[in-house]
């Protein structure tokens, strides 16, 4: 069954870890379009950003150019911990799917926080502590990302306020009281402790939040603590991006070494981060003309942003206090259904992703929840891993190309992202064995409602 040439798991030394952050932008001809300041339509200036985000990381925020960003020894050190994490050929669910297709997966699932977020959180701890901050406040959906800055925050001796969205807080207790461990305080979102979660409370009353509400209150939370406290985000913006390409040189580094190239490439979609560090090497290869990809995002049905949102500019919160972006959207006041994939609930995507999108330079799909339970099921019974709900829409698309493979006869080779572990998710594997998961599907005219509130901007 195994290739002999390629083992089930390829794990880099620690010297090869990348030792530089790649910015994808430098290799864009036509750069992402700038952050916007609400209140003067002006594009944003580090000045701008500065009372919200660490210096340091506004500035790699507005950085089009750089193509590579020097990682500190401290975080390269902090790295070591659990990185490089392993390549894997999945070659069980090959044989379960009895196709012709080789498929492997990037495994970022390999660390107490059980995700990719820890790549960021590290970095953006760091420049807080560096900056002589008392701490960070943020949001969190399915609680990954809270994790993984509670941890980074534990490491460098920063407070850490975590804003989670009141779904995921009540359907995963575990996942909160991990965080309250490391020392977070955890707080469900929309809440009363904020001027913009009673308002939200007040017109959406009994709402189980979203991203774009734990947002705004985060943002608040920082904006309002005199100075002591800084905003992080976990995903969407360009520095996330940057942090998380460390994801895509491991994946490039261990394929170049083995002689594989990848003909897909897949990642699931929310806010864009994995996405956005797993393709960066190869898309910029793609981007320079040295090499060509297929590259799909996978986006929930239930908050399809690339698929069916548009191209504008929206605030990045449904409190309509960050800075407008240009991006696929739903709309910021677009609240989803409380499905299981919470870190996949947000209403807008990546700039860097949506530009790319646009230009026509990735792919996207969306899959409905059932679809994607059966895919980690059957991912999980073959591979051993019990993946998280984000992370299986990815496993989604890769065993639908798969099967694909499988009529055509052809053997593609299909490198996907998995981005994390289920175990703290074990409500939604409950639903979905009990036959008690559903799938929701927004109207058309419920989407229609939303883009016609999105700010107007010429």
């Amino acid at each position: 069954m195994a290739d002999k040439n390629i083992p089930y798991k390829i794990y880099l030394e620690e010297n090869e870890l990348p030792t530089s952050w790649y910015n994808v932008r430098a290799d864009m001809k036509e750069k992402p379009a700038p952050l916007l300041n609400p209140a003067t339509l002006k594009p944003m200036t580090v000045e701008d950003l500065a009372p919200v985000f660490c210096t340091e990381l506004a500035r790699q925020e507005l950085d089009n150019d750089t193509r590579e960003v020097p990682i500190p020894q401290e975080i390269l050190d902090f790295y070591k911990m659990y990185r490089p994490s392993p390549l894997v050929r999945a070659y069980f669910l090959e044989k379960a799917l009895d196709t012709p297709a080789k498929i492997y997966y990037k495994f970022e699932g390999n660390n107490t926080s059980g995700s990719h977020k820890l790549n960021s959180a590290i970095a953006q701890a760091y420049y807080a502590k560096k900056q002589g901050l008392k701490g960070v406040t943020t949001e969190t959906g399915a609680g990954q990302w809270g994790t993984a800055l509670s941890m980074a925050c534990a490491f460098f001796g920063l407070d850490c306020k975590v804003y989670m969205v009141k779904v995921s807080y009540e359907q995963k207790p575990f996942r909160r009281e991990v965080m309250r461990t490391y020392g977070a305080s955890v707080t469900p979102s929309p809440s009363d402790t904020t001027d913009i979660g009673r308002k939200i409370l007040a017109e959406h009353p009994g709402t189980g939040g979203s991203l774009g509400c734990a947002i705004s209150e985060a943002v608040e939370c920082a904006v309002k603590s005199n100075g002591d406290y800084r905003y992080v985000l976990g995903s969407v913006l360009s520095q996330v991006l940057l942090h998380q390409s460390v994801i895509g040189q491991e994946a490039k580094t261990a394929c170049d070494k083995y002689g594989i190239k990848p003909d897909i490439i897949i990642g699931c979609a929310g806010g864009g981060s994995n996405l956005g560090g797993l393709i960066a090497p190869f898309m910029g290869e793609k981007l320079r003309g040295e090499a060509d990809y297929r590259i799909i995002a996978v986006e929930p049905a239930s908050c399809p942003s690339f698929t069916r949102g548009v191209y504008a500019y929206d605030f990045a919160d449904t409190g309509m206090i960050c800075p407008l972006a240009k991006m696929y959207t739903l709309g910021c006041d677009f609240i989803p259904s409380p499905n299981h994939a919470g870190g996949l609930r947000y209403h807008g995507m990546s700039p860097i992703l949506s530009k790319l999108y646009d230009d026509k330079m990735i792919e996207a799909v969306s899959v409905e929840q059932t679809a994607v339970f059966e895919a980690a099921e059957l991912f999980a019974r073959t591979e051993g891993t019990l993946p998280a709900p984000e992370s299986s829409h990815a496993i989604r698309a890769a065993i639908d190309e798969a099967l694909k493979c499988k009529e055509t006869g052809e053997e593609k080779t299909i490198l996907f992202g998995l981005t994390g572990t289920g175990y703290f998710d074990m409500v939604a594997y409950e639903k979905f064995n009990n036959g008690e998961m559903s799938d929701y599907i927004p109207s058309d005219e419920e989407l229609a409602k939303y883009r016609e509130m999105l700010p107007k901007v010429d």
